[in-house]
């Protein structure tokens, strides 16, 4: 999880240790001599504020670097973010089920669950086994729960990223406005006496686009993801920042109107999820007699090579492919990419059916349409960078320097 490409620190006088420590983590300056470049302070001024990260623990010295002068000499010391001095705690939740991990800072998986959690039963008791979950795992990577420095979670619905709270969410009943930063660091206090931590929430397509573009496709500066399960939303990442609109409503494609008579779990008729989802097909399947109750089960169709199965879910990928013609020409990405338990050969193939005879060549001309990389983990992959992104950006840094007292 290294900072964010192209972002730029102040320079000058006006350049803190959260500047310097946010160069050093994207790779842009990882020597003093390098960090005086790059913000002109001096060689003192940039030896004190290193002196501020390295006493807060969060810096280290590596491997000396190539010799930079011709006629020799001593190499220069490297600068590398340390990122044994803290760990995040991220879950993914879907309608049914759920997957919680304890990450580093730079996003390795240390320790791991998935199963049944129902956000039918709502926030309090789903929050409350997660902080369940938590401490389960700390103890399994062997880590301290004074460790965590914040969580992270994703969610099946629209979320205020100022307050952390889903907004109308479709298929969450209960959750809407509920308090899901307090209750979820409580939860965690509850089972491990742990000190409350800063709880990021958002929705659960936008991490798993977050996660997927900062892994793979870092220099995409406009980024797609399309998670096709119980229901179906899009996360858009656009120059390495989560495009979200203005409260939190960006890339809610299910709920596009397709013309069909099918009721979706909205209210309303017509939506793309209630055609098109792994929610939809598994209620076609079920209807002519094959054992489906939800995506999940759909994905296990496909995985055995279920012919109705396959055939239901291309038909529903040039259903979502004849919606997305039109993202991708709004949005011109570089990169669109299908995750989801429908993400597979059939839906892949009905996806590209409509969408490359919808779109205009000059949108698709240079764009990749591609599945998941990080699979089950994206979401958690996301939701980890997410806080890290946070806790570590400049005046953040600054701030939580001054609150140690370094």
């Amino acid at each position: 999880m290294t900072g964010r490409p192209g972002r730029t620190g102040k320079s000058g006088s006006q350049a803190g240790a959260g500047d310097l420590l946010e160069l050093v983590r994207s790779g842009r300056a990882v020597t003093r001599g390098a960090l005086q470049q790059a913000t002109g302070l001096s060689r003192a001024t940039v030896g004190q504020r290193l002196d501020r990260l390295f006493r807060a623990g969060w810096l280290r010295e590596g491997a000396g670097g190539p010799v930079g002068s011709p006629l020799g000499g001593r190499p220069s010391v490297t600068l590398e973010f340390d990122d044994s001095h803290a760990v995040v705690l991220a879950a993914d939740l879907d309608t049914r089920h759920a997957r919680a991990a304890v990450l580093t800072l730079l996003g390795e998986v240390l320790a791991e669950q998935a199963g049944t959690l129902v956000v039918e039963d709502g926030p309090d008791a789903v929050l409350g086994e997660l902080g369940h979950w938590f401490a389960g795992l700390l103890a399994k990577a062997g880590r301290r729960a004074g460790e965590v420095c914040g969580i992270g979670l994703a969610v099946p619905g629209p979320v205020d990223s100022e307050t952390g709270r889903v907004v109308q969410p479709p298929i969450m009943p209960g959750w809407d406005g509920y308090d899901i930063r307090g209750r979820l660091s409580r939860a965690l206090t509850d089972r491990t006496g742990a000190p409350a931590v800063p709880v990021l929430v958002d929705n659960d397509a936008n991490l798993m686009a977050y996660g997927e573009q900062r892994t793979g496709h870092p220099g995409c500066t406009a980024f797609v993801l399309v998670k096709v399960s119980t229901g179906i939303g899009a996360g858009v990442v656009v120059d390495g920042s989560i495009y979200r609109g203005v409260d939190g409503g960006a890339g809610d494609i299910g709920h596009i109107r397709v013309g069909a008579e099918a009721l979706c779990r909205c209210g309303s008729y017509g939506c793309l999820a209630a055609v098109a989802s792994g929610g939809a097909v598994a209620r076609r399947l079920a209807a002519s007699g094959v054992p489906a109750a939800s995506g999940s089960d759909v994905r296990d169709l496909l995985a055995a090579g279920h012919p109705e199965a396959a055939a239901l879910a291309r038909e529903a990928g040039r259903q979502v492919g004849d919606v997305l013609a039109t993202v991708v020409t709004l949005l011109n990405p570089g990169v669109l990419m299908i995750a989801g338990d429908l993400a597979g050969t059939p839906f892949l193939t009905g996806v590209r059916e409509l969408l490359y005879q919808r779109a205009l060549p000059r949108s698709t001309a240079h764009l990749d349409v591609v599945t998941s990389r990080l699979g089950d983990r994206a979401g958690l992959i996301g939701a980890g960078a997410l806080v890290v992104e946070h806790l570590y950006a400049p005046d953040r840094v600054e701030q939580r320097l001054s609150e140690m007292g370094v």
